[in-house]
Formats: C-alpha cells, structure tokens, sequence
C-alpha cells in the first residue's frame, strides 16, 4: 500500500526526505519560502534548517488551518512516569502554503485518528491533558501527559504512573 500510495501521490518534485519503504504519501503541499509540508502514513515532514524532518503523528499536539496557513504545534518526550509518557509543547511552527489541496483534511483526519482517549484534569497550578495515542507504525497504544506550565510536575508524573498501572491492571478486551 505505500508503494502504491507513493506511485499515485508522489512525493513532490525537490524533497529530500528518505521516506521509509511502507510509508504512504496521503497529501503534499509547497511551503512559501522553500519546503514542503508532506503527510504520510507516518507523520507529517515538514522543512527544516537542517532539509526535511518527520514529526510523528503522536508527538503533533495540535494542527489547525487557516489564513492560508498551517499551525503545528510539535510536543517533545521529556520525561516517562511509571510508562506514561511525559510531553511538553514546542512553541507553534506556521507554515504559509498557497495551494493546500488535500493536505488540511489529511493533517487532520491523521492527527484525530491517532488518538485513542483523552481526559483533562484540574490540577493545582493549571492541570493536563492525559491522552491514550496510537504510534504510527507500532502495535499498541501509548498514554501521554501533557501538563500546563506552572503544573506540579511530580503530582502529574504520580498521577500517571498510577493510571498506567490501572490500565495494565484491567482485562484484556
């Protein structure tokens, strides 16, 4: 299917990420200023300093459209709690692009269908977003805490970890 996805999408003339062998290409857009924005099966490839990189579709927190733009808001693994995975987000990243296409709506369908459940819990000092998320490319789900900034960071990791281990703790659907 990623062969055949790639034949019929393509990849855009000039990129120069190394796609892997089963990732599917699902919409392409040209960024003013040089790059590309390249959906696939696997994540989203956007342009860098350094050429192309591919954010996972589990570490996009939030995508949204519009002014003729595309907002990505990229989160960072920086801590792990008892197998939750600790996230803290990136400043947004705009990317201009005159002629969207289908990109928009595959960014999106992506993004939402790689969650599985989320909860968002008050906490002292702000709360977080406790998320289950589908890896792409990997079997399993994985839980994901996003704090506020100014959230106590140990009660957000202890809260975690106890819910990893509610989860372990249920039966196998």
């Amino acid at each position: 299917m990623g062969f055949l996805n790639r034949l019929l999408h393509g990849v855009p003339k000039g990129f120069a990420g190394e796609l892997e062998k089963d990732e599917g290409v699902a919409a392409t857009a040209a960024v003013r200023g040089g790059g590309h924005l390249v959906a696939t099966s696997l994540g989203l490839w956007v342009p860098d300093e350094e050429g192309p990189r591919r954010i996972g579709w589990h570490l996009v927190s939030k995508a949204a459209w519009g002014d003729g733009a595309m907002v990505i808001t990229e989160a960072d693994e920086v801590d792990n709690a008892g197998g939750a995975v600790v996230l803290a987000d990136r400043e947004p990243s705009r990317y201009v692009v005159e002629a969207p296409g289908k990109l928009p709506q595959a960014v999106q369908r992506r993004v939402t269908g790689s969650i599985r459940s989320r909860h968002r819990k008050d906490l002292p000092g702000g709360g977080a977003w406790f998320v289950q998320r589908k890896l792409s490319g990997q079997d399993g789900i994985v839980l994901q805490v996003r704090p506020d900034p100014g959230t106590d960071l140990e009660l957000v990791k202890e809260i975690a970890a106890e819910v990893v281990a509610q989860l372990r703790a249920r039966p196998a659907e």
